[in-house]
């Protein structure tokens, strides 16, 4: 699909400057067979979008265009917002190749960042514009980095916001399992108290997170389930500090317990809630906190234990599905992100597909990633829909996503900030 455009776009390629012999046209005018709006979930025939710039500047039929502007013809295709990934950890490579420890504890931060790179090309080219970092597991800053060399062009990738380090309570992450008073590096910082948990809040904002990211509950010990690890009145004092400085709140909680301290806190989003209660849903959906579910990391997971995808499911990716479908019939708002990083980056549709395949609609699960992932993540404003004066991230998908969402796998064609992004392999 690429080849078809570099020819005619040239210096319209991301990473690719115009120069006084080859000026940028006026406008580039896209001609898909059809444009979802993310705003009504619908698929619009022969609607076409005229890019000027970075900015949307029309969108509707029979587009008139000025003389210079150059249009691409994405036949068969339909167009839509660039899909903003919810959850992922760039930080991390797929569990099957090495085990969270071994990443965290034996894995130089520069290899790390250096594949951290490579993730995010493949996840800007499978047509993910935007993404949610929540946590560099023991990489430490090294996503502020990555952010910065996204934002100046030097390497390609998603808009990122970054959550830096995350926050657990002191004790309760990991690594583990080594003589016990012998200091081990961790995934996470470590807090022990409201004034403690500030002060990490504070630091890691002054750092360059976008996001602060706790974890509401975690095992304390390998193999034990999973309990609440951070006060209320730590988690309230978390909340207020990011808040006070104009950052969100995302809390990892998969208990009913960490879910309600959370809640009660008054946080923004809440990641998986694999042990959310019909009552927990009801007061995320009466204070418009959205749920990440996560569906794909516990599949995932599962089949690197040796599930076949067979029927029935293992009793984790059972349970997942089953608090999905209750925050759906509670009217939680759903955030669309898999924990990218237990599996590859680059499939980050597999979420998309999970969720339709546990009951949401398409056309509501491409919402989601799109204008929903935007709201919640405070960019509604510029991202997350197709409409004039927001930024021209947009792609392009064989088929008709919103009728059968294995569409989004089959990514065509791909703009960030009115480039076209070239999909070609690097050379």
């Amino acid at each position: 699909m690429a080849k078809r455009w570099l020819a005619v776009l040239g210096a319209l390629t991301l990473g690719g400057p115009a120069t006084a012999q080859q000026p940028q046209p006026a406008a580039m005018l896209l001609k898909p067979a059809g444009v979802f709006d993310a705003v009504d979930g619908e698929v619009h025939p022969g609607w076409q979008v005229l890019v000027r710039g970075e900015r949307i500047v029309a969108v509707g039929p029979n587009l008139a265009a000025p003389a210079d502007t150059i249009v691409i013809p994405l036949e068969g295709d339909t167009l839509m917002p660039g899909m903003i990934e919810g959850h992922a950890h760039l930080f991390l490579h797929p569990y099957n190749e090495a085990s969270w420890d071994d990443q965290v504890l034996h894995e130089p931060v520069a290899l790390r960042t250096a594949r951290a790179v490579a993730q995010a090309r493949a996840t800007l080219h499978a047509g993910f514009t935007s993404l949610r970092d929540l946590g560099t597991e023991g990489a430490g800053y090294a996503d502020v980095g990555l952010k910065a060399a996204i934002d100046q062009g030097i390497v390609e990738g998603p808009r990122l916001q970054v959550a830096t380090r995350a926050i657990v309570a002191l004790g309760a992450y990991g690594p583990k399992g080594f003589e016990p008073g012998i200091a081990v590096p961790q995934g996470a910082e470590e807090v022990s108290g409201a004034e403690q948990m500030v002060a990490a809040v504070r630091r890691q904002i002054a750092a360059g997170a976008d996001w602060i990211k706790l974890y509401a509950d975690y095992r304390w010990r390998p193999g034990e389930e999973s309990r609440a690890t951070l006060s209320l009145e730590e988690i309230k004092a978390a909340v207020a500090a990011a808040h006070d400085a104009g950052r969100p709140v995302a809390v990892h909680a998969a208990t009913a317990e960490g879910m309600r301290r959370a809640i009660e806190a008054g946080v923004d989003t809440i990641e998986h809630g694999y042990g959310g209660t019909p009552a927990i849903f009801a007061a995320m959906a009466a204070r418009k906190i959205a749920l990440c579910p996560t569906l794909a990391a516990s599949d995932a997971t599962s089949r690197y234990r040796g599930w076949n995808g067979q029927e029935p499911a293992p009793a984790a990716v059972l349970a997942n599905r089953e608090s999905f479908r209750r925050a759906l019939r509670a009217g939680v708002p759903i955030c669309m992100g898999g924990d990218v990083g237990v599996y590859a980056h680059g499939e980050n549709a597999r979420e998309m597909v999970l969720l339709a395949a546990a009951g949401m609609r398409s056309a509501d699960v491409l919402m989601a990633a799109t204008s929903g992932n935007a709201r919640w993540s405070g960019q509604a404003a510029r991202l997350g829909a197709i409409k004039p004066g927001l930024i021209a991230d947009l792609v392009a998908v064989a088929g008709d996503p919103a009728r059968d969402i294995q569409a989004v796998r089959a990514v065509r064609f791909v703009m960030q900030g009115g480039k076209v992004v070239p999909l070609e392999p690097p050379r």
